[in-house]
């Protein structure tokens, strides 16, 4: 009896030391990943690089460093970074309002800030021309300006950043904060001593995305900032024209920059995450 215990015991030892089974992608699998990626992402975005460069360096260069060229590209660039700096701040504040105040209408509150993501960016355009066009409800007008440029923008990017910080938030440690109360720090300083550091990698990868998603923003833009040269003409609406002027290769050199300008960004946030799961651990 005891043998046949000592058996049982000694198997079920070796099972629970038993290593858990790991899934691995098989090779197939990743076969169909990266026929999938470079169907849909890579060969399309070679085909713009080789189509800028049909003209050479130079004809590359010159559109790139045409005066409405480097104007739109300047006046995206600006406005994205102004509009990103807005949102780390209004992005990281409505975060903490629905992880941390209880309120009637929190849930509709919840899911109207996923409302962008969901509207076409076109019709976000429309409505913002309704609003603060000429016909505004409010008294405000400010199509055909860089304020309404801004508007738009901030309007599709307002999900990135509090989508990024929410789930951080609700995971955070509330015993650091109760224990620096403890000890007399203030709220501000326990915010910025404590929240904010752990809240950081979460504000910079949505300010980040959000910023990717700016720059080469078009539908939401085109209406409402009338696509003046030199004033309130985006890159993106630039490259649309130089399309329809069958400037296709003037066209494929901005949206090149454009990528490489997202691309640079998208990296950084590959970057930052992976200092911060180093730094975690």
């Amino acid at each position: 009896m005891s043998t046949v215990l000592g058996t049982a015991g000694v198997g079920a030892g070796a099972e629970r030391a038993a290593p858990a089974r790991r899934l691995d992608g098989a090779p197939l699998t990743r076969g169909v990943v990266v026929a999938y990626l470079s169907l849909i992402v890579l060969l399309p975005l070679a085909a713009v690089v080789a189509r800028s460069i049909e003209g050479g360096a130079d004809g590359f260069w010159r559109a790139i460093t045409s005066g409405p060229a480097v104007a739109a590209l300047r006046l995206s660039l600006v406005a994205s970074l102004i509009v990103v700096a807005i949102n780390a701040v209004t992005g990281t504040l409505i975060a903490w309002v629905l992880v941390r105040d209880d309120f009637r209408g929190k849930g509709a509150v919840n899911a109207l800030i996923d409302l962008p993501f969901a509207l076409p960016t076109i019709v976000a355009g429309l409505v913002l021309i309704e609003i603060y066009g000429p016909r505004s409800p409010v008294g405000i007008n400010v199509t055909y300006t860089k304020l309404a440029i801004g508007l738009a923008m901030l309007f599709v990017t307002l999900p990135f950043v509090v989508r990024a910080v929410q789930p951080v938030l609700a995971e955070l440690d509330r015993e650091m904060e109760e224990a620096a109360a403890a000890l007399g720090a203030s709220a501000a300083t326990t915010f910025r001593l404590v929240i904010l550091p752990a809240l950081l990698p979460a504000i910079l990868s949505g300010a980040g995305l959000g910023f990717a998603r700016a720059i080469g923003e078009f539908g939401a833009v085109v209406l409402i900032s009338g696509n003046i040269p030199y004033q309130t003409e985006v890159a993106a609406v630039r490259i649309f024209i130089q399309v329809e002027n069958d400037r296709t290769a003037a066209a494929a050199a901005i949206a090149v920059v454009l990528l490489a300008i997202s691309l640079g960004v998208l990296l950084a946030i590959a970057l930052v995450e992976r200092w911060s799961l180093k730094h975690e651990g």
